[in-house]
């Protein structure tokens, strides 16, 4: 097919207007030259023969007269073995193949390594009639068994003619050839390219959400879970523990793939990101966590453009290994800066502006995003999934910015980060009253948790929270009328609500024991203090009430820090008993 040309008529910024000599699409990608440099574009509106395209890089020096070369295809991410422990920009170029310390306008490199040797082992064979995502082989990708498929792009029933034998190949060479039913022959590698803004829907069914997915933070865990495929966001002002967070459940989450996408964060944290993840020991494999996590960074000097991409390129390369049957778990930070980049551009082509002049769409653009997350059932059987937590950074904390609002109508777990609470150091931060998990009101995880969890599970943890809305709420009272102004039994509410909250919500991510809890772990403590929270004790003033109720929460904090059974756990629960009897109504 004949490339479309076209010569640029006008500029704003990085927003610039061509003039096209034949047809073009919506999305379409775009080379306009600049002296020796190609600078990569794409299509965002066509008007007649006017294609307004977003360039993304630097258009310093670019003028009207350029030529510019269509390339017929949208902006593709190229999928294959050899994801795993790279740092790519949002267009996927392979940053560590760069040269120098700043990206050069018009270097673009290839995201994968075409020289490397895989060692492949066949899953199907001579004669098998296969359509798209179906597996035709295997390669190992540092531990885990990276899938290699039939294109995404093929929808109709192939046969398979030949597949290659067990060996060493590289992404080029060609490991299996088709037949449509014309007799037609496509030759099949162990790459393929997909265009990122169209969601991968090579499976059979994507059910609701059903189980839980672990990610060992009590506080979400408990509380306010996130289920395997599930969506949730975390809003939070500066220095309230975002990037702890994430590497807690980078490390700790049951899930197999981690994609972090740095989209538009600060170059420091993302220097963090590159220099913390190497480091990070897997406590599944006890290998490094970075052989099994990709990082897409686009850092916010970078070009606006190529930050917007670079969650869609996140979440193609997430639906690329869900397609192979495994738990893909995509954290993006932050969305915020991603709607920035939505509302640069609009404001670029002078669209009608909405609420802080972010465009009028920004709700669906980023429910369009969010669906793409999900459990689905493959053709095989098998399940996968991608479990999106997005987090947003508001300005100044508000929570009611057009961001956290749109993304608050489409995410099942919202969990807010509270400046209060980080600043009194109860760790997470996430403020458990403001936050809520929808997944607690669907059939179908209440069914998982009676038959993983317990038959009470969910019964419990409306229990806990309850205490803790009543525990706010005496903790004003207090406030208000003195310790003396209210009735003991306010004293006791309130110190049974900070026994949940010391125990319970709060955990220390730098531990190697209390950093994770498994839910056996997390169902014993929270019954044991649900135990606490129905008796009744006897006290005489309220003096009496405060050093009682803190010997009994140091003992529960030595529990989280011993080895869940061991001696030093039993011991210490035995003195947590001894100390609840001192008082206890019998």
């Amino acid at each position: 097919m004949n490339k479309t040309q076209g010569k640029v008529h006008s500029i704003i910024s990085n927003l610039v207007l061509v003039r096209t000599e034949g047809p073009v699409s919506q999305n379409e990608i775009c080379f306009i030259q600049l002296g020796n440099e190609r600078l990569m574009a794409e299509v965002i509106k066509v008007v007649g023969d006017i294609a307004y395209v977003q360039v993304f890089e630097s258009t310093r020096g670019l003028k009207p007269g350029s030529l510019v070369e269509f390339e017929n295809h949208m902006l593709e991410v190229t999928l294959g073995p050899g994801l795993l422990s790279k740092n790519f920009d949002g267009l996927q170029n392979d940053l560590d193949k760069m040269t120098g310390v700043f990206l050069k306008r018009g270097e673009y490199t290839n995201p994968l390594e075409e020289d490397k040797k895989w060692s492949f082992t066949p899953l199907a064979k001579v004669g098998d009639k296969v359509t798209g995502a179906d597996w035709l082989g295997n390669v190992k990708e540092n531990w885990l068994d990276h899938k290699i498929m039939v294109p995404f792009k093929l929808k109709e029933e192939y046969t398979i003619a030949s597949i290659a034998a067990a060996g060493e190949y590289t992404i080029k060479d060609t490991i299996a050839v088709l037949k449509d039913e014309a007799g037609k022959e496509i030759p099949v590698t162990m790459i393929q390219k997909w265009p990122v803004k169209v969601a991968i829907r090579n499976y059979v069914d994507k059910p609701r959400p059903s189980r839980q997915m672990e990610t060992g933070v009590r506080v979400i865990d408990t509380m306010n879970p996130i289920l395997e495929g599930g969506t949730g966001f975390i809003p939070g002002p500066f220095g309230t523990g975002k990037t702890v967070l994430q590497h807690a459940l980078s490390r700790f989450a049951d899930a197999d793939i981690i994609i972090m996408a740095a989209c538009g964060e600060r170059a420091n944290e993302v220097v963090e990101i590159f220099t913390e993840f190497p480091e990070l020991e897997d406590p599944r494999s006890g290998r490094k966590l970075y052989e099994r996590t990709t990082i897409i960074a686009n850092t916010s000097n970078m070009p606006v453009a190529a930050r917007e991409a670079s969650v869609y390129t996140a979440m193609t390369i997430g639906e690329y290994y869900r397609s192979m049957g495994m738990k893909v778990l995509l954290l993006a930070d932050s969305t915020s800066r991603w709607a920035q980049a939505l509302r640069e551009m609009s404001n670029r082509m002078e669209e009608l502006p909405g609420q802080d002049a972010f465009p009028m769409d920004l709700s669906a653009i980023i429910s369009n995003f969010y669906a793409r997350a999900g459990m689905v059932y493959l053709n095989n059987g098998k399940t996968g999934s991608v479990t999106f937590i997005g987090t947003v950074s508001p300005a100044g904390g508000n929570l009611k910015e057009p961001v956290t609002e749109s993304t608050k109508k489409v995410a099942r777990c919202f969990y807010a980060l509270s400046q209060a609470r980080a600043d009194a150091k109860r760790y997470p931060a996430i403020d458990t009253l403001e936050s809520y998990s929808k997944y607690l009101e669907y059939p179908e995880f209440i069914e998982f948790a009676k038959k993983n969890i317990s038959d009470t599970w969910i019964a419990d943890v409306n229990e806990a929270r309850n205490m803790l809305v009543r525990g706010r709420e005496t903790a004003e009272q207090i406030d208000i009328l003195g310790d003396d102004g209210v009735p003991l039994e306010y004293h006791v509410v309130y110190w049974k609500s900070e026994l949940i909250d010391f125990v319970i919500l709060q955990q220390d991510a730098f531990d190697n024991i209390d950093g994770s809890t498994a839910m056996e772990r997390q169902k014993y403590m929270l019954n044991m203090v649900l135990g606490v929270v129905r008796s009744e004790f006897n006290f005489d003033t309220f003096e009496e009430i405060n050093p009682y109720f803190k010997r009994i929460i140091n003992g529960f904090k030595q529990m989280n820090y011993s080895e869940y059974q061991s001696e030093a756990f039993k011991k210490y629960e035995a003195e947590v008993n001894e100390i609840i009897n001192e008082r206890k109504n019998n």
